[in-house]
C-alpha cells in the first residue's frame, strides 16, 4: 500500500526532545485528502492513486471538475444509462483545489475514501515535494553560489560577473546548462529522507525536522520515503 497524502506548510518552528535539545521542524497540514480515482495495471497500464486535497467551491468549479468527482444528470450519462453502460464509480465529494497521483500499489484504496494523517503513525521519514520560492531574475553569486571577481588591480566593474563562458575553436560554442545569471527558484523539488517528528491526528498535522520547499501556504506531496540511510 503506497503512504502518501496532500498538504500544505503551515510554517516553522522549533520543538524540544525528551534530553532538552531543539529540533528545527516544519508543520505540515497533511490532509484529510479523499480517493478520486484508482489506476489499475489493467484499465489504466500502470498503478496509481488519486488524491484530491481542499475542497472548491463549487460556483468556482467547472462542470468537468464536478462530474469527475459526483455524478451530473446529463444528455450523455441518460444515453449511456439507456444503453446498459455501468456509469463510472464517483467519490462523491466535493471538487478539490489540488490534486494529484501517487504512483505504487493501490491494495486498500477504494473510491470515495478519506486518507487522514494517521496513516503516517508507523513512518519514519517522508519525502515532501513542493515548489520552491520565486526569486525572480538573479545574477550567477546568488544563482549558483559564485565567489565573484577579485576586488583587485585590473577588475573594473565585473566584481559580480560570470566571467569568461566562451571555449577554444574546438567545439567553438557554450555547452547547454552552463552556470549563468536567470530565473532563480520556482522550480518543482524534493527534499527526502525528512524524520517524521510528531503525528498529531486529531488537527491533521505533520512535524517533520528541517525545512521543505515552499513558502507558507505551499502546495505539498508526503510520501513515504523509499530511501535507506
Amino acid at each position: 500500500m503506497t503512504i502518501g497524502l496532500l498538504g500544505r506548510k503551515v510554517g516553522m518552528t522549533q520543538i524540544y526532545d525528551e534530553s532538552g535539545a531543539a529540533i528545527p521542524a516544519t508543520v505540515i497540514q497533511a490532509g484529510p485528502c479523499h480517493v478520486l480515482q484508482v489506476k489499475t495495471q489493467e484499465r489504466d497500464g500502470y498503478e496509481a492513486v488519486q488524491l484530491g486535497y481542499l475542497d472548491k467551491p463549487r460556483r468556482l468549479a467547472i462542470r468537468s471538475v464536478r462530474g469527475h468527482v459526483a455524478k451530473l444528470d446529463s444528455k450523455r450519462q441518460r444515453s449511456r444509462a439507456t444503453a446498459g453502460v455501468e456509469p463510472t464509480l464517483k467519490a462523491g465529494c466535493e471538487p478539490k483545489r489540488f490534486v494529484r497521483e501517487l504512483r505504487g500499489e493501490v491494495n486498500g484504496y477504494e473510491i470515495g475514501q478519506e486518507v487522514t494523517v494517521a496513516a503516517f503513525g508507523e513512518v519514519k521519514a517522508v519525502d515532501v515535494t513542493g515548489t520552491s520560492k520565486g526569486r525572480g531574475t538573479a545574477g550567477a553569486m546568488k544563482r549558483h553560489n559564485f565567489r565573484g571577481q577579485r576586488a583587485s588591480h585590473g577588475v573594473k566593474k565585473v566584481h559580480r560577473h560570470v566571467g569568461g563562458i566562451g571555449c577554444a575553436a574546438d567545439p567553438a560554442r557554450v555547452f547547454k546548462g552552463s552556470a549563468m545569471a536567470g530565473r532563480y527558484g520556482n522550480q518543482r523539488c524534493t527534499t527526502r529522507n525528512l524524520e517524521v517528528v510528531r503525528v498529531d491526528p486529531e488537527n491533521h498535522l505533520l512535524i517533520v525536522r528541517g525545512g521543505i520547499p515552499g513558502p507558507n501556504g505551499g502546495y505539498l506531496v508526503v510520501r513515504q520515503t523509499n530511501k535507506v540511510r
